[in-house]
């Protein structure tokens, strides 16, 4: 299963990637790389690798039984998606910020609700979690296309949906123990959130150049 599960992942950020690629390429013509362009694109995956890092950690403490550390680590996540959203809040106000600070928290609550049925062996929570991921894949998408034109929707959803799948790959492959293959699957998480953060980047420095001069 977290094979499978992995395997969409890669096949889903390959075939993003290319589309990101080519809407780079575009956009390129409207805007040079600046310093503040770089800046920002560095800051961005960073609060995009800490996201990944702490839910780790998160799914890791469940499946170690270990409630404290388990708690430490989801203070992070919550302050960690409270700076991604704090990042839109000069761009598009403070409603939006706190807008985006409510879908990330949907975001990792169906994370945590399929780590919790995994390790309950509840089949029920874990599709009822697939499919709040799915749901929430759909929101952000919408949210974002709509603020930005450079974030088309199908494409915001599709990166967001398959970030999702790596979580899900992970947490199954802690329950199973397959700890070489999180290891690559970490990997993959980390060039997945790499390509979010810069996909933001680019639409954010094309729709608002003076910001990024």
């Amino acid at each position: 299963m977290s094979q499978h599960l992995l395997s969409i992942g890669v096949l889903g950020l390959s075939l993003i990637m290319a589309g990101c690629t080519h809407a780079s390429h575009t956009q390129s013509s409207h805007h040079e790389e600046t310093a503040k362009t770089v800046q920002t694109k560095e800051a961005l995956r960073d609060l995009w690798v800490s996201h990944i890092f702490w839910i780790r950690n998160v799914v890791w403490d469940d499946a170690m039984n270990n409630p404290a550390a388990r708690d430490a680590a989801e203070q992070e996540v919550v302050a960690n998606a409270r700076q991604i959203a704090n990042t839109i809040q000069p761009f598009y106000g403070d409603a939006a910020s706190e807008k985006l600070f409510t879908l990330l928290a949907g975001h990792y609550g169906a994370v945590k609700a399929y780590s919790e049925g995994s390790l309950a062996g509840n089949s029920l929570q874990q599709e009822a979690a697939l499919a709040q991921l799915a749901s929430n894949a759909d929101d952000i998408a919408v949210f974002l296309s709509s603020a930005n034109p450079y974030l088309p929707r199908e494409t915001v959803r599709g990166l967001i949906a398959a970030h999702g799948a790596h979580h899900v790959a992970q947490i199954t492959q802690f329950q199973e123990k397959d700890y070489v293959d999180e290891g690559k699957t970490w990997e993959v998480m980390r060039q997945h959130v790499y390509t979010i953060a810069d996909a933001l980047t680019t639409a954010l420095a094309t729709q608002f150049p003076d910001k990024f001069s």
